[in-house]
């Protein structure tokens, strides 16, 4: 498993306004024997498609660490992060590359690069041994995978310093820790993938996807209940958004309240789906066709959302509920997992402006295309990951989008993804958009085994 972070105040706010954003990481990961049985394939190989890139003669991998620096802003807060995961041997992850490149004829066209497990926000340069490990371990058909689990959180307050600030820290930091054990036991539960036999009495009780999403929700009750106990204790009105993943097995499981997201992108099918739906007004009159997707990226309510963890403080924390939105989705090789906060979709500070412009010019599709230009749409969210070299690389780059397009908030992003799942199939998969633009009463059923 591979992830990355960034974060940033946005160019809006900076000097005058504080990262009211929050982003928490726990991984998992366990090697046994000579690795995990079920699901080990290298991990892939990322290919530049800029073909400005090959005239440039830039094809040698990655950027380095200061050509990123100057592209990239910097991070004005911290995040909440526990990390639990080991960064890969530089000389496993050539191998591993070697081997693709053996059995891949399109591989010698193009030069692998070495992603680092560990979260950050910029690009990392390849080991300086890395050659020499690949001429020793030449050959090698296949290395065993670890086994994976995960767990992140991502929030978004709002209220200032000492309110948003708190809800947000708050939030990670309460559902990391109630959800961390639950990843895994969902892991812990399967020891006969690494070929081991125990008795199912000393094994904790397997968890379905109906179990975790429980316990995603109960996770988020239980920082909402904190939230409104600090906002009681301190007198203030503290809000947050959540959106949190619990990945295990080759599956995600989500919960969120508010705006937050979560996007996959698929690198087969070159595609992007959107995993959650927004808890905001915007979203409802979308819905409903009261307004077209165009006015929706530059309404002027696109900040009120109409559900949050926290409150004023007048509710009893031991009994406040709110309701949260799950769900299950599985995951694939070339499957790439976004979560980020409003401030990369919002990004747009001239939004109202824009707005106006497209209902005067009586939303005609230039207008129309010139909003799509000025704001962040979610196919250019797919471009920038497609053609990343890098998950580092992908996660600075959204954060420079976000700030070159207005910078209007706070700016959190975390990517992940598994080399060691099975390929996505070549024929249908199951529909994993919260909201497919399908006919669900028209589609086949599909059958997915490990194969």
């Amino acid at each position: 498993m591979r992830y990355t972070t960034n974060y940033d105040i946005g160019d809006r706010k900076r000097g005058q306004g504080i990262n009211e954003d929050s982003l928490s990481v726990t991984v998992f990961e366990q090697g046994h024997r000579d690795g995990y049985l079920g699901k080990t394939r290298p991990p892939r190989i990322r290919r530049r498609t800029d073909e400005s890139a090959d005239e440039e003669g830039d094809a040698d991998g990655p950027a380095s660490d200061e050509e990123t620096d100057a592209d990239g802003p910097t991070s004005e807060a911290p995040a909440e992060t526990d990390d639990a995961a080991g960064a890969e041997p530089a000389a496993v992850a050539a191998a591993i590359d070697r081997a693709e490149a053996d059995d891949d004829e399109a591989a010698e066209t193009a030069e692998p690069s070495v992603e680092p497990d560990d979260a950050g926000g910029g690009g990392s340069e390849p080991d300086e041994t890395a050659e020499d490990d690949r001429e020793a371990t030449d050959g090698a058909a296949e290395l065993p995978a670890n086994r994976s689990a995960g767990v992140f959180v991502l929030a978004d307050g709002a209220g200032g310093h000492d309110a948003g600030d708190a809800a947000s820290y708050i939030a990670t930091t309460v559902v990391a820790e109630n959800l961390a054990p639950v990843a895994i036991n969902a892991v812990r539960s399967h020891p006969e993938e690494f070929d081991i036999d125990i008795s199912p009495d000393v094994l904790p009780e397997p968890l379905g996807p109906e179990d975790i999403q429980t316990g995603l929700e109960n996770a988020i009750i239980k920082a909402h209940r904190e939230i409104i106990r600090y906002a009681d204790d301190s007198g203030t009105k503290s809000y947050t958004t959540v959106v949190a993943g619990v990945y295990a097995d080759g599956q995600l499981h989500l919960g969120w309240v508010g705006d937050s997201r979560a996007y996959l992108v698929n690198d087969a099918r070159e595609e992007i789906v959107r995993l959650t739906k927004d808890h905001a007004v915007v979203e409802e009159w979308a819905d409903q066709g009261e307004i077209d997707d165009v006015e929706a990226h530059v309404h002027p309510d696109g900040n009120q959302i109409t559900r949050a963890l926290g409150g004023s403080g007048h509710e009893d924390p031991d009994r406040a509920m709110v309701e949260v939105d799950t769900r299950s989705v599985r995951l694939f090789a070339e499957d790439t997992v976004l979560a980020t906060s409003d401030g990369l979709i919002d990004a747009q500070t001239d939004a109202p402006e824009l707005y106006e412009e497209y209902l005067e010019a009586d939303r005609s599709a230039e207008m129309a295309e010139t909003v799509r230009d000025a704001v962040v749409t979610d196919e250019e969210i797919r471009d920038v990951l497609l053609s990343a070299d890098s998950l580092d690389d992908a996660a600075a780059e959204y954060v420079t989008l976000a700030n070159e397009r207005g910078g209007k908030d706070n700016i959190s992003v975390l990517l992940f993804e598994d080399g060691t799942l099975p390929s996505t199939p070549s024929g249908g998969i199951p529909v994993r958009a919260a909201d497919p633009d399908v006919d669900l009463s028209e589609r086949d059923t599909v059958i997915i085994t490990e194969d």
